[in-house]
């Protein structure tokens, strides 16, 4: 690699990581408390689960830090489109200079995007869904082409799931009462718990990666493996594209190995494979702890996502419940309960409860 290339490289990898770090909980907290209240009118008028709102706000704005809101009121980085007669910016995204819409206020942001949803044919089928099922949301605006990132599901639902974004749903709903609303969890702190207890099984003489945070599950560094497969431990802000160098692989084929789709920097620290996972897992069982999505599982068991799905009867969009079981070696009996239905079960008997 030449110098040119080399500077520019390092100006990316700075670039993307200032973005990444400005996004940061007390900024997160910050949005929310400013914008929870639109969110749950919006649901109430379209139709759109507050959580979903407020978590897709968060992430298209870096918690309304980034340049595209700053300047233009535009919380959902919606595209001007062909029907768009508004204001308009323009903002370098998957292209240079795009044309983005442009908003007197952020509640004409927040009622374009329920409108730009509840009247696309696209995203129809959302609204046959249970608005309390944030998972299968988040699932179905991947599907219906919102975003290209392809964790952009998990995205959403590690949001909602760490700063309780569900109440907000539940509040416009009617199920639950203000005075039982909790303040927005800080997620550096269910982070650190559910590192706490998070272990994987590896093979390496190399000393442990230096951790600045207690409870952190301590990584070889260099080289080692899970379940048979090679794999890394990298920090948030690395460059993807220099790891794959540093391994002697093609961009394209490190992405693949890990279900990532086109991200030039990690957003969070993580595992990540040089090989492709295994069929079957290492351990017969996991038993699906507090903040873990699927895509977690796969990456701390070494499995592919579809296999994890086909042995235990899981459909594109479902989320396990906190302490089911999944099976990583054999087919399942039975498809482990969902978030989904625990929740609602949850909330149907705290409703008898209170009557």
């Amino acid at each position: 690699m030449n110098t040119k290339a080399r500077l520019l490289l390092v100006t990316v990898i700075v670039f993307f990581c200032s973005k990444i770090s400005a996004q940061k909980p007390a900024d997160i907290e910050n949005y929310i408390n400013a914008y929870k209240e639109i969110a749950i009118s919006e649901m109430q008028r379209s139709g759109v689960p507050a959580s979903i709102i407020l978590a897709q706000g968060i992430h298209e704005t870096e918690a309304g830090t980034s340049e595209l809101v700053r300047k233009s009121n535009n919380h959902f980085g919606i595209k001007c489109k062909e029907n768009w007669t508004g204001s308009v910016v323009y903002h370098d995204d998957d292209a240079r200079g795009e044309c983005f819409r442009s908003y007197d206020t952020p509640l004409d942001s927040y009622k374009d995007h329920s409108d730009f949803l509840r009247n696309s044919m696209r995203y129809a089928f959302l609204f046959k869904l249970d608005p309390m099922d944030y998972q299968s949301w988040a699932y179905g605006l991947k599907k219906a082409g919102y975003a290209t990132n392809i964790r952009y599901s998990q995205i959403l639902i590690k949001l909602i799931e760490d700063y309780n974004l569900q109440q907000y749903t539940l509040i416009a709903m009617g199920k639950m009462k203000r005075p039982d609303e909790q303040f927005a969890e800080n997620v550096n702190e269910k982070n650190a718990n559910y590192a706490k207890t998070n272990t994987a099984t590896v093979s390496s003489a190399s000393k442990p990666v230096s951790v600045d945070a207690p409870n952190v599950p301590q990584y070889p560094t260099g080289e080692f493996t899970i379940n048979n497969t090679k794999v890394i431990f990298a920090r948030s802000g690395a460059s993807l594209l220099s790891i794959a160098n540093d391994y002697n692989m093609p961009l394209a084929r490190l992405l693949d190995f890990n279900d990532l789709n086109n991200e030039d920097v990690l957003v969070k620290d993580q595992l990540l494979f040089l090989q492709r996972k295994r069929k079957v897992g290492n351990n017969e069982f996991h038993i699906v702890r507090e903040g873990e999505t699927l895509y977690d599982i796969c990456q701390s068991e070494a499995i592919r996502y579809e296999s994890l799905q086909e042995l235990n009867h899981l459909a594109n969009g479902t989320q396990p419940a906190v302490g089911e079981k999944l099976y990583l070696q054999s087919e399942a009996p039975s498809r482990p309960a969902l978030a989904s239905e625990k929740m609602q079960q949850q909330y149907q008997t705290s409703t008898v409860v209170n009557k």
